[in-house]
């Protein structure tokens, strides 16, 4: 693949379950960017706020953003500006979860804290979007083997796809590939993964949905 038509900084995103992180594996493992990944596991209200979400839902959010300062410290500083990242996430996450689980006077304090932390957050030069139906979803949390996961419901997993799709309908800060994965498999699937490399490594204008299954006809 040439190098040079290679985004230096790719975004995966889409909901919970979706595959970003095997994904962003594979890609640095081929592409040789430096991994920037979500650390969920890190979170020590994660487990609580499955459990109850309007208790534990600002305390969970505040420690996301610490996390994310942490991370534009140490990928996106100015002497690293030059490196070839592949992250899980968007900066613009923590505001679409705190918007999905905070009220609003919680929000009010979620914004200022944040904006003690960073205010203007890395632009990726791709993102890659991932759809996948709620309870596709939900098998494929299931397989995680994650037990604070089995909190999730599929109304939930149904209002962030509905929270993400509404959030990329109006995105145009970086060019985006949009793929449904309900049939497609990177991992175990290496005719999947290698079309997938092929966009990436094309100049991608806007946003374009494109399909990675074969087609019947």
């Amino acid at each position: 693949m040439e190098e040079s038509k290679v985004p230096s900084y790719i975004a995966i995103e889409g909901p919970i379950g979706v595959g970003k992180t095997s994904l962003a594996r594979l890609i640095s493992k081929d592409l040789g960017h430096q991994l920037c990944l979500e650390e969920p596991d890190e979170n020590p209200f994660l487990k609580d706020f499955y459990e109850n979400k309007q208790k534990f839902a600002f305390a969970t959010q505040i420690h996301f953003i610490m996390q994310r300062s942490q991370q534009i410290n140490k990928f996106f500083s100015d002497s690293l500006i030059k490196q070839k990242i592949i992250s899980d996430f968007i900066f613009e996450k923590e505001d679409l979860f705190a918007k999905l689980n905070l009220t609003d006077e919680e929000l009010k304090i979620f914004n200022k804290v944040k904006s003690k932390f960073y205010s203007n957050s890395p632009k990726p030069d791709l993102v890659i979007y991932l759809q996948a139906s709620p309870k596709q979803l939900i098998e494929r949390v299931k397989t995680r083997g994650k037990n604070y996961e089995e909190q999730m419901s599929l109304d939930y997993l149904q209002r962030i796809c509905e929270m993400y799709a509404d959030f990329f309908f109006t995105y145009y800060e970086s060019p985006i590939l949009v793929i449904n994965v309900d049939n497609i498999d990177f991992v175990s699937n290496q005719d999947d993964y290698k079309k997938l490399l092929s966009h990436i490594n094309r100049e991608i204008v806007g946003k374009e949905y494109i399909s990675l299954s074969p087609s019947i006809f």
